[in-house]
């Protein structure tokens, strides 16, 4: 039998570009397996026009950037994936803002041939040991004790001051991580094989420890979903895991989110081997998606 890939879909805003999306991967791979959590506290997605194909996560789960919300979302829709029959192969996780810029025999081939069994960005995160400022940003974030301590601001008033303690020895008996288990951090979106998402499900289920971690840190705003999956998918001894995403993203402007990708990136997505880029927004340019559509689904 062939190879099958299904697709994880997260999404809370922009509703038309979430459709065509969906309608793409439809026409791309013969409507295949797709596991949608839309959260509707943030808009409506009109889903009555969806195929037997897609399954909708219910009740959805009430999302925030930063928060271990993200990460239930995102593991809701693949039990859901994994629940159905026609259970894939692969899955690819997405946002409502990526989109395929590669052929659906291209995404195939590089899925069914590769030794590995996820695909997705991680760096190790040591105490004093940084390749990088942003792994030293990770460690704060994920490897140290925070707390709020009271105090009396200069109109008098009480407020609280987070401190964070950060050095192994203060901070060991309180963390869920050991020798046996390192903390890991990259970007979020990744492709994985079957064997892959039936471990990550089946830590989430039946080993707390970790997943209450992420949770105490959540009105720290610090980004669980850069962390969970990259933590446990590359702790586990029987998985082998690559850094090769197949995402293009352009951080080239700074800050917290990457570039909107316009026409002008064209030739860059062209030229990449990436199987998805991000981030697009149909309001600013519907140009390249049109463009793109030509080049992956040979239409007119």
């Amino acid at each position: 039998m062939p190879h099958t890939v299904g697709f994880v879909l997260l999404s809370h805003t922009k509703p038309k570009q979430v459709i065509r999306l969906i309608n793409t991967l439809n026409r791309m791979f013969a409507n295949p397996p797709i596991a949608c959590h839309h959260d509707f506290t943030q808009c409506d997605l009109p889903s009555e026009s969806f195929t037997k194909n897609i399954s909708l996560v219910n009740p959805h789960v009430p999302t925030a950037w930063g928060g271990f919300s993200l990460v239930e979302a995102v593991l809701r829709a693949l039990q859901l994936l994994y629940e159905s029959k026609n259970h894939p192969d692969w899955f690819i996780l997405l946002s409502g803002a990526d989109y395929p810029i590669k052929p659906a025999e291209r995404i195939l081939h590089d899925l069914t041939t590769s030794e590995y069994d996820a695909h997705i960005h991680h760096e190790k995160i040591r105490y004093n040991n940084y390749d990088r400022e942003w792994q030293e940003l990770c460690h704060k974030r994920y490897c140290s004790l925070k707390f709020r301590v009271p105090f009396i601001n200069k109109k008098l008033e009480l407020t609280h001051r987070v401190v964070t303690l950060r050095h192994p020895l203060l901070t060991k008996p309180f963390l869920p991580f050991s020798n046996n288990l390192s903390c890991f951090a990259g970007q979020q979106w990744f492709s994985a094989n079957r064997k892959a998402a039936k471990y990550l499900m089946e830590y989430h289920r039946t080993k707390p420890a970790l997943r209450s971690h992420y949770r105490r840190l959540d009105r720290y705003n610090v980004i669980p979903d850069e962390s969970y999956y990259q933590t446990i998918l590359c702790n586990a001894a029987n998985l082998k895991v690559s850094q090769n995403i197949w995402r293009y993203v352009d951080w080239s402007i700074g800050g917290r989110h990457p570039k909107t990708l316009l026409l002008e990136d064209l030739p860059k997505l062209n030229d990449c081997s990436a199987h998805f880029a991000r981030k697009f927004d149909i309001d600013a340019d519907v140009a390249i998606l049109n463009t793109i559509d030509k080049i992956i689904l040979n239409c007119p």
